[in-house]
């Protein structure tokens, strides 16, 4: 099998990983980012910080973490391959009919395998919605520099946002490290909270903050009114918020969060997130529909995006940068056969219980709803094999602990790439 010039670019990056010690993308990218929680983690892989040490597959140097079809520009989806479409069947169980997966193999971006079971099941993606919500920011940074991108690169380095009332309520925590004390604190953000463009992006799907994502809303949308008058004062944002109508702001909402994904290649009605994702957002704009994905419409985003041909190249490689797990790994990521892969990945859950004699309800294992979605890229070197592969899973089991069976999945499907192609179990 003829393999690809970027499978030993990648190999050397590793190398000099190795020969520095602990810089891994992005937890080498303060400099070039300015996002804080990345030089808070490179510090604590080195023992100097509060923090955890990072897993091998979170290693990668900044240049190894790249787009890998950009020599494939009109891959497409192949038809789903019988035999493989089964044994990923077969991997789901007794609840097979309670998933939607999608399993592309790019080992051989040549010859490319695709699998799924029921890919087209359609239900409410929970925070994996957060991709589009970089796509519609992404877009309208892109509509407004369409040639410049040292201009948005400054946009993401240089604009500091100031957290408002669009932020509440959240329970998830943000990141906060103070780079000259080296202090890290952990909590859910507040009103008057600031951090760099590229901070809360990174907020918004490393840790995945719901507050963080609002923010990247508001500020995606008044980046698609005001183009390159962006970015605005406090005293005129709050002015136009206060002077735009209902109806004007759900126009807008869509212009930047809908529109994108048709733009991009996809359908609509298979994929879009319908609101904010705070319940201050959704007070202050009525994004006017629901959110909901398919494996397959997934499958699209990531494989327009692994091309180079989400918004534009420069764009699809700032996402994905951002989606490299450099936080603790969990759900589906947290697979202990992906120890040594890299991993890009989103999750997101929602669930829902009522009472139940003898079964004792709580989270990811509702028993009204009980959605969680995975959505992942693996690369791993092993010898001469550079394996590559995409899944996006979709459930609803209920009363099941969610994100252990995805978790369980994960090893799963790693184990049967592997060994598809030719790559020994780990010991």
């Amino acid at each position: 099998m003829r393999i690809p010039r970027w499978v030993f670019l990648l190999a050397a990056g590793l190398a000099a990983f190795t020969a520095v010690g602990a810089l891994a993308y992005p937890l080498d990218g303060y400099e070039e980012t300015g996002i804080r929680r990345v030089e808070g983690a490179r510090l604590a892989h080195l023992g100097e910080a509060e923090g955890g040490f990072q897993p091998p597959g979170a290693q990668l140097p900044t240049e190894a973490v790249d787009l890998r079809l950009l020599a494939y520009p009109g891959l497409e989806l192949p038809a789903p391959d019988p035999e493989l479409s089964g044994e990923l069947k077969a991997l789901l169980g007794e609840h097979a009919d309670e998933y939607g997966i999608a399993l592309l193999d790019l080992t051989d971006p040549a010859q490319p395998v695709y699998a799924e079971h029921r890919d087209d099941y359609r239900q409410n993606v929970g925070s994996v919605g957060k991709l589009l919500v970089a796509l519609g920011y992404f877009q309208a940074l892109a509509d407004a520099w369409p040639d410049d991108t040292a201009r948005r690169k400054s946009i993401l380095r240089d604009t500091v946002i100031t957290a408002d009332d669009f932020s509440q309520h959240d329970h998830h925590t943000i990141r906060i490290f103070d780079v000259e004390t080296r202090e890290l604190t952990r909590r859910p953000m507040q009103v008057g909270d600031q951090g760099l463009a590229w901070e809360y992006l990174d907020w918004m799907l490393s840790v995945s903050s719901n507050s963080a994502a609002a923010m990247v809303q508001r500020d995606a949308m008044m980046l698609r009114q005001f183009g390159q008058a962006y970015p605005l004062s406090e005293e005129a944002i709050r002015a136009f918020w206060a002077e735009t109508s209902g109806s004007a702001r759900t126009r807008l909402y869509q212009e930047t969060f809908w529109e994108p994904v048709t733009r991009n290649g996809m359908d609509l009605s298979q994929i879009r997130q319908g609101s904010f994702f705070t319940r201050n957002g959704k007070k202050f704009v009525n994004g006017g529909g629901n959110s909901y994905a398919t494996a397959r419409s997934l499958m699209e985003y990531v494989l327009a995006m692994e091309k180079g041909q989400l918004v534009d190249e420069w764009s699809s490689r700032q996402i994905k940068r951002l989606l490299y797990m450099t936080e603790r790994r969990i759900r589906y990521a947290s697979a202990p056969e992906l120890r040594e892969a890299a991993v890009y990945f989103k999750s997101g859950s929602l669930y829902s219980c009522k009472d139940e004699p003898g079964f004792d309800c709580g989270a990811y294992r509702g028993n009204v709803r009980n959605y969680m979605n995975s959505v992942a890229i693996v690369e791993q070197q092993v010898a001469e094999v550079q394996l590559h592969y995409i899944v996006i899973v979709i459930s609803n089991v209920l009363r099941e602990n969610s994100a252990r069976a995805h978790q369980a999945l994960g090893g799963s499907i790693h184990r049967m790439i592997r060994s598809i192609h030719g790559v020994p179990a780990e010991p």
